[in-house]
């Protein structure tokens, strides 16, 4: 299970709180868009057929539900995980999300790289282990989402995408590392959001691999949380703690009790 999280929303007129949420949903959501977002900028006109996955945990489960809204082309998922018993597991639970998909586990993760367009990375590394990727196919996209799975080495060789660039330099990340091993950060080409405005092409021009490395931005969980917040005041969801705010200094007795 992901790690759980409290997110507060404080009003921007009051600067009152105006709802506590369980975040560690938000957060998985707010990750998996931003994957899906990359991948459907990043592959162009080619068409999602194959999508492969390295980590079976609920990252890139979301990430599975939001690419069959925003690339519902996908016929395949390969899926390769440590353990086959998580694997296993995960293969059942993306079957509910989908009826038509084909799922099929892998023991190597050579065999996603090979047969898969766009191959998204959410496991637990706390340092590179895949050192090569040249077996991945001509334009291939790589959605760098635990940020520590690939070396120094292929970030510098990649051209690369962030949301961030100072978030994603940083706290031994691939791209942090590759910045220390080159002394400057111009292997880093644009932003996802540069390209999302049309300041930047969606890809460069020298046939490079894609490698999308997102940190993560807490502003964008704010968002999610004030959309939840929203769709839950119109929906009448969730309960309303009418005692949660103290009364005025002014209408409390020396006490501290309301007058």
């Amino acid at each position: 299970e992901r790690a759980s999280a409290t997110l507060i929303l404080n009003s921007t007129q009051t600067g009152h709180t105006k709802a506590i949420m369980e975040s560690s949903i938000i957060s998985a959501k707010r990750t998996a868009a931003s994957a899906a977002i990359g991948a459907e900028q990043l592959k162009g006109s080619q068409k999602l057929t194959t999508l492969g996955l390295i980590g079976t945990g609920l990252i890139n489960f979301e990430i599975v539900r939001f690419l069959l809204t925003t690339c519902p082309e996908i016929e395949t998922v390969l899926v390769c995980d440590l353990s086959q018993e998580r694997a296993e597991q995960f293969k059942r639970k993306c079957q509910q999300l989908s009826d038509r998909l084909s799922i099929e586990i892998v023991a190597e993760s050579s065999t996603v790289l090979k047969k898969s367009s766009v191959i998204s990375f959410a496991t637990t590394a706390t340092k590179p282990h895949i050192s090569d990727l040249s077996q991945c196919q001509p334009n291939a996209v790589i959605l760098h989402i635990s940020l520590r799975d690939l070396s120094p080495e292929i970030i510098l060789a990649a051209d690369n995408i962030v949301d961030d660039i100072d978030h994603a330099s940083r706290a031994q990340t691939s791209v942090h590392l590759a910045e220390l091993a080159s002394g400057n950060r111009d292997f880093i080409r644009t932003t996802i959001g540069d390209i999302l405005n049309g300041d930047a092409p969606a890809r460069s021009n020298d046939n490079k691999l894609s490698i999308y490395s997102p940190f993560g931005l807490g502003v964008l969980d704010l968002a999610l949380g004030q959309l939840a917040y929203k769709l839950a005041i119109e929906q009448q969801m969730g309960e309303t703690i009418e005692s949660f705010l103290p009364a005025s200094w002014l209408e409390r007795d020396e006490s501290g009790v309301p007058a």
